[in-house]
């Protein structure tokens, strides 16, 4: 429990120094990712061992104090601030826990400012202050610098006492003159809009913040019913009717499904806007069901703020593990402290190779830079070495296998091998990849079925896969494997052995050749035989096989140990020619378009794919006016918001399923 209660401890320290930099000195020494994640992770650990939670705790509290050289304004509502979503998922959560509360509202979505909240007092329609958020509880009073802001009305169109609040930001155009100009004066260019609105605000001397030219987004009327008002849409008219600049942005939908489309139109926007946004700020629009839903101490519970995906995330580099492929190759792999990249939780990433390392001269403990390259694999960019402390490791390549012990080979002029044959984590590997999906799509032998079996001495090369039916009763006394388990997985190696030749050929894991090349190599030579003796001529003249890939097959073939392999795979019953395509016909699934959406818990994606192919239909990737059907699963993109939107025919899981167990 040590560990725990530390832990805590350092995410307090590292959360309310962070809080006091950006909130106090407008200079955030970590980025919004990694706040995000440490506060996230401190929130978990408080409410399961909620006697270890510091009574300052910065899950307690919004923001940081106010500056001693500001009168303190106390706020009679406290200006809580929002929880944070990052995904689709974490968006249906947030709709689905209001909608078992027993509610089924309307949401307002509005734009996220990056920019400085405030809240601004009015007595008789004439402005008396204006006050920072804060520590929520206690702001500072800016009334001087704010009077400069020509978007904030000196006197409201009526004479009324309210208090409004919303966001004072820097329009993109204002930064960069206000950039351009402090580079002639030799002075420091300021780092974005939210740091350049935050320290003109915070000029003693307003005649500077009137020259920042700063702006404003009024967005929020704390006591709404006091006016006669029942929905927060009323509320932002009603201060638009009073003289505030509220966005036009903000609009008014039915449901979840309208919150993704108005995310999705944003996303799209962002960059063409003329200020800076960051998310997008979700609220139930009923002001009697906001009052039932209520707050925590921090977050209200009726609305959230969707933050966009970002494009590069900074972590720590815990360590550099190095894993052996089938192949033998090594490869380092970056071992992260878990951060939200583009909606998903990123823990590991690849770092190619020795020289890859090197160049970016990364250290165990640096601070990195990640991105997820074309959206779906995760890799490091670079090290921050600003943010160095002089405790990091260098990176050092190792120089043998780290599972068998065996020194390693460079080959080429970049990567490492292991060249032990009967290394048990290659061996393995070529095992996973010979039962994976793409190859002998054996259903049921996961990675860690097959490391038990191998494990277990039952399963060391690939004709023991189809020798497992005799230790059925070993097997079937191993901790967690049932006997219908096992029978299934018996019956899945037993009708692998009717595979088209394809399959065979990527399973044997020839070395550069996919399951693409493999199609082509059984569709063009038709029977094992016919390829094994093909010649490294006959092979360059196929289109998409170059010359390395055509040595690398006739090597293969050229050992006799694989063909001794393919020979027992020949007499074990495994078949050797190339089947093709057996279109079959269905009325829902022939000469029918399909885009798959979502996860669906039956059935892979590959799995679809192929049953919708050997019905004479086509998987595509992307939804349009062409598309026939789109198949949606748990936690759906925006293709299932595009599909609606464009009234085409859509399957859930239930009636997929019901299709499939009719066919």
């Amino acid at each position: 429990m040590d560990e725990i209660k530390n832990r805590i401890k350092e995410l307090t320290t590292i959360l309310n120094e962070a809080n006091y930099n950006y909130y106090n000195l407008d200079n955030p020494t970590i980025t919004d990712q990694e706040y995000d994640k440490y506060i996230r992770e401190l929130i978990t650990l408080e409410e399961k061992y909620p006697d270890y939670a510091d009574p300052n705790s910065p899950t307690k509290r919004v923001g940081g104090e106010a500056i001693d050289v500001f009168k303190k304004v106390a706020h009679k509502i406290p200006m809580i601030s929002l929880a944070n979503v990052f995904n689709e998922e974490e968006i249906r959560e947030f709709t689905t826990r209001i909608k078992n509360a027993g509610f089924k509202p309307e949401y307002v979505c509005e734009l996220k400012i990056d920019g400085l909240g405030v809240s601004l007092h009015y007595e008789h329609g004439k402005l008396i202050f204006a006050a920072t958020r804060g520590d929520g509880q206690v702001g500072e009073d800016i009334t001087h610098n704010v009077k400069t802001i020509k978007t904030v009305p000196l006197d409201l169109k009526r004479d009324i006492d309210i208090e409004v609040r919303g966001e004072i930001y820097m329009n993109k155009v204002t930064l960069e003159k206000l950039n351009r100009e402090r580079e002639k004066n030799g002075e420091v260019k300021l780092q974005n809009v939210r740091n350049a609105a935050a320290g003109s605000i915070r000029q003693l001397d307003p005649k500077i913040a009137a020259k920042r030219h700063l702006d404003t987004w009024i967005y929020h009327l704390p006591n709404p019913l006091d006016y006669g008002l029942k929905t927060h849409y009323e509320a932002l008219e009603f201060m638009k009717e009073l003289g505030f600049k509220v966005n036009p942005a903000s609009k008014l939908v039915k449901d979840e499904e309208g919150i993704l489309e108005y995310i999705k139109e944003y996303t799209a926007k962002r960059k063409d806007l003329p200020y800076e946004i960051d998310g997008v700020v979700i609220k139930v629009n009923n002001i009697a069901m906001q009052q039932e839903l209520g707050s925590t101490v921090k977050y209200p519970r009726w609305a959230t703020a969707y933050k966009f995906p970002a494009e590069e995330v900074l972590t720590k580099l815990k360590d550099i593990k190095f894993t052996v492929g089938r192949t033998g190759q090594i490869t380092p792999n970056a071992v992260l402290d878990p951060v939200i990249v583009a909606g998903s939780t990123i823990s590991r990433a690849t770092l190619h190779n020795e020289d890859y390392c090197k160049m970016l001269d990364l250290r165990i403990g640096d601070i990195v830079a990640i991105k997820k390259a074309g959206d779906v694999i995760p890799e490091v960019v670079e090290p921050k070495i600003e943010r160095r402390t002089g405790e990091e490791i260098p990176f050092k390549m190792i120089t043998t296998c780290p599972i068998c012990g065996s020194p390693l080979v460079k080959i080429g002029n970049v990567d490492y091998f292991c060249e032990n044959s009967a290394c048990p984590k290659k061996n393995i590997e070529s095992l996973i990849h010979f039962a994976s999906r793409n190859a002998m799509n054996i259903d049921g032998l996961g990675d860690e079925i097959i490391e038990d079996f191998y494990n277990e001495g039952l399963l060391k090369t690939i004709p023991d896969f189809y020798n497992l039916k005799n230790y059925r009763e070993n097997i079937t006394e191993l901790e967690g494997y049932g006997a219908k388990k096992v029978s299934n997985i018996l019956i899945a190696i037993e009708e692998s052995k009717k595979n088209s030749l394809e399959r065979l050929i990527f399973g044997l894991g020839i070395t550069g050749i996919g399951a693409k090349n493999a199609k082509l190599l059984a569709s063009t030579y038709k029977t094992m035989e016919n390829l094994s003796k093909a010649t490294y001529d006959d092979l360059i003249d196929i289109r998409d096989i170059g010359e390395i890939l055509a040595q690398n097959i006739v090597s293969y073939f050229n050992n006799p140990l694989n063909l001794e392999l393919i020979n027992t795979l020949k007499d074990i019953g495994l078949n050797m020619t190339y089947i093709g395509n057996q279109i079959k016909s269905h009325p829902l699934i022939t000469d029918k378009k399909f885009v798959i959406t979502g996860t669906i818990s039956f059935m892979s994606r590959e799995d679809i794919k192929s049953l919708i192919e050997s019905y004479g239909g086509k998987a595509v990737d992307s939804v349009s006016q062409k598309t026939d059907v789109v198949i949606v699963g748990d936690s759906p993109g925006s293709k299932y918001t595009k599909a609606l939107s464009l009234g085409i025919t859509i399957w859930n899981e239930e009636k997929f399923q019901e299709i499939v167990n009719n066919l």
